[in-house]
């Protein structure tokens, strides 16, 4: 079976600057749903959101696709920006006053189950005609112990690529990119002789530690049994010697070594990949946003320098043991279904046909072909020979070659990564020890989770 050929993320300026396949109608299954009324759904995927969003965009056009399947029905939309979504969705529920069809974060998940705020579709997702090509790693953060509470929506990413110039790289005596960060050692070595930083990173914002870096570090300490164990409170703690040991891993890293630009506490992951851009990095961590802007960046500007993008995984810590070539990857919002809807059937079906075809074949089909992205369905064998050798490469190294892990603050609660993040910081400043920071997320997840 020959390789798909996708990519992970694109920017407007892709569409207008290469040759991509024409976008196609799309079409949803043509359910026959004895439903006629009003059904409520509310998103973010405004037509903003959309522009050079293969996610949005592809969820836009099969919702309106459904709706025109289904005119019998009225799906009542309220379109939010997304952090007004956020801020809205949270009011509602609290008020208990959730619409019929809402996008569900993970974070969220086991505190509304608890609560009776969102519907076990457990049952009704094993039953779909789809479920055989979902890709069920998307479901983790969707669940409370086994029950499943929303299908997984939009388009996967990585939070933690690291993106490297394959030139600048050989020149230093490299091929690729280091697997063991031993060796990314030494080619900083020659790096620093250059005045060149050999990796670029930014934690300005304090959650990129988190997300783009400490979540896949962390998996190759502990394993993926670790986090889920943190997930459903069944004995694993942030003290335990394995995080312990990717903290001081992480530590080790930014304080001991000349491998990242000094300022990473201080800029952004918008201002590390400049590093890179211009040149003054010989390679970038952060997400699949990151890598889409640089593909924009470069495509045009910098011919060269965009051929020679390679990517590779975190390189491996000498006393890690897990998941060599892991990378965090997730889909962050779910389609969930208020329970309400359930006291009238007919309408729970037309919710549930809804939320199987914004997250089907249709949706995965269409963002294949359009913007080389992939969702929970599988699209199967799509030629995507239109697509340029980066976008392909970004594909196989985001849903082929590598091994998926979670990202952290998908899950649990803001309330215990606001302490965590905080001390990351401090952490990589040298100024608190591991353990420190490991007891202080301890506290702060038996006081809020």
């Amino acid at each position: 079976m020959k390789k798909q050929v996708l990519s992970i993320a694109l920017v407007a300026a892709m569409t207008a600057s290469m040759s991509v396949p024409a976008f196609a109608a799309t079409e949803v299954a043509k359910t026959d749903l004895a439903y006629k009324g009003d059904l409520e759904i509310m998103h973010f995927s405004t037509s903003e959101e959309s522009e050079g969003n293969g996610g949005s965009d592809g969820f836009r056009t099969v919702l309106a696709a459904w709706n025109e399947a289904h005119p019998d029905i009225n799906l009542v939309e309220n379109v939010l920006a997304n952090a007004e979504y956020k801020t809205q969705v949270a009011t509602l529920a609290a008020a208990g006053d959730l619409p019929d069809v809402f996008l569900l974060q993970g974070m969220n998940t086991k505190q509304w189950a608890e609560q009776g705020l969102i519907m076990d579709l457990t049952d009704t997702i094993k039953a779909s005609p789809y479920y055989d090509s979902y890709e069920q790693n998307y479901f983790t953060p969707f669940k409370d112990g086994e029950k499943i509470y929303g299908y997984p929506v939009l388009t996967g990413g990585t939070c933690t690529v690291v993106i490297y110039d394959k030139q600048m790289w050989k020149d230093a005596g490299f091929e690729e990119f280091p697997t063991t960060w031993e060796d990314v050692e030494k080619a900083s070595e020659y790096f620093n002789e250059q005045g060149i930083d050999t990796i670029a990173f930014g934690n300005g914002g304090k959650w990129q530690a988190n997300s783009c870096f400490l979540s896949t570090l962390g998996n190759r300490y502990t394993g993926p049994d670790w986090f889920q164990s943190l997930i459903d409170k069944s004995g694993a703690k942030f003290t335990d010697e394995a995080f312990v040991k990717a903290l001081a891993e992480t530590q080790h890293l930014f304080t001991e070594t000349d491998i990242f630009n000094d300022d990473f506490n201080a800029v952004t992951n918008e201002d590390a990949r400049e590093y890179y851009i211009s040149g003054d990095a010989a390679a970038f961590i952060g997400g699949n946003w990151d890598e889409s802007y640089i593909w924009a960046a470069l495509k045009d500007a910098d011919e060269e320098k965009f051929n020679n993008i390679g990517f590779a995984v975190l390189p491996q810590p000498a006393d890690a043991t897990e998941a060599p070539t892991s990378q965090n990857i997730g889909l962050g919002y779910a389609v969930a279904i208020n329970p309400k809807v359930a006291e009238d059937p007919d309408k729970l079906a037309a919710a549930i046909d809804l939320a199987q075809e914004v997250t089907g074949p249709a949706f995965s089909t269409y963002v294949a072909e359009n913007y080389a992205l992939g969702g929970l369905t599988d699209a199967g064998e799509v030629d995507l020979s239109a697509f340029d050798q980066i976008t392909q490469d970004f594909y196989n190294w985001s849903y082929v070659d590598t091994e998926k892990c979670e990202i952290y603050d998908s899950y649990i609660n803001s309330a215990v990564w606001d302490v965590l993040n905080t001390d990351l910081q401090t952490l990589m400043n040298g100024e608190i020890t591991p353990e420190e920071v490991a007891a202080n997320a301890q506290a702060a997840y038996e006081a809020n989770y």
